[in-house]
């Protein structure tokens, strides 16, 4: 079976009830950068997704490209409202242009189960509700701008990569990835009193004004 249809946009819908928003969108979602926590980070670290305890070098590398292709996964189906974003487009041809490296990572962590359960039957069970869950902790309403735009930058990036080295990709922006599943706000548009300069009011002492209703000069008038 390819791994195309193993793990494509329409299989997902069976694996995890996620919601997409109607509508419209421009060109970028932000006009500036959110800020998202940026930086690389390995396969053990506990950002990364579920624990596995006991994994070796190789099974923490494909638990690392597997969080990310999960996340790519739910991407797909969450912001299909922007078709600048070419969510689905993107997600589908990083699964062929990089299906030999995720299908290693597959058979690693299938394998990995199957090691520490110590049974294949009981293996299968737990491989398969780690990536249910895998998924379900990528699902998100009130960050879904902030997610969908890194998703998308995602994977344009992991579509220039050179094959069997979308594992830099996943060590690069999974950080940041991560940190989009925070609801963010433009920066642009925030409201900040102290960024507007308040004018500067006249005094408004009987004394300052003449016979005229003139504001004297001492009291910043002209009169």
């Amino acid at each position: 079976m390819r791994i195309g249809s193993m793990f494509g946009v329409k299989a997902a819908l069976a694996a995890v009830s996620v919601t997409c928003l109607a509508g419209t969108a421009g060109a970028q979602l932000f006009v500036n950068d959110p800020g998202f926590q940026k930086g690389p980070v390995e396969g053990s670290d506990p950002l990364v997704g579920l624990p596995i305890p006991g994994a070796t070098a190789a099974e923490y590398r494909a638990h690392l490209l597997w969080n990310m292709r999960a996340g790519l996964n739910v991407a797909a189906l969450q912001c299909q409202f922007s078709p600048y974003l070419r969510s689905v487009d993107n997600y589908n041809g990083i699964l062929a242009h990089h299906s030999k490296e995720l299908a290693e990572a597959y058979t690693t962590m299938n394998n990995y189960f199957k090691r520490v359960q110590g049974n294949p039957a009981k293996g299968q069970k737990a491989f398969d509700d780690y990536t249910t869950i895998t998924y379900n902790n990528w699902s998100t309403l009130q960050a879904q701008h902030g997610f969908c735009q890194v998703a998308s930058d995602i994977g344009k990036e992991a579509l220039l990569r050179s094959k069997g080295q979308l594992y830099q990709t996943a060590n690069a922006r999974m950080r940041e990835f991560r940190s989009s599943l925070v609801p963010a706000y433009d920066r642009l548009l925030i409201y900040n009193p102290y960024n507007i300069r308040q004018p500067e009011l006249p005094e408004l002492r009987e004394e300052c004004f003449d016979k005229k209703n003139r504001l004297r000069k001492r009291c910043g008038g002209t009169a």
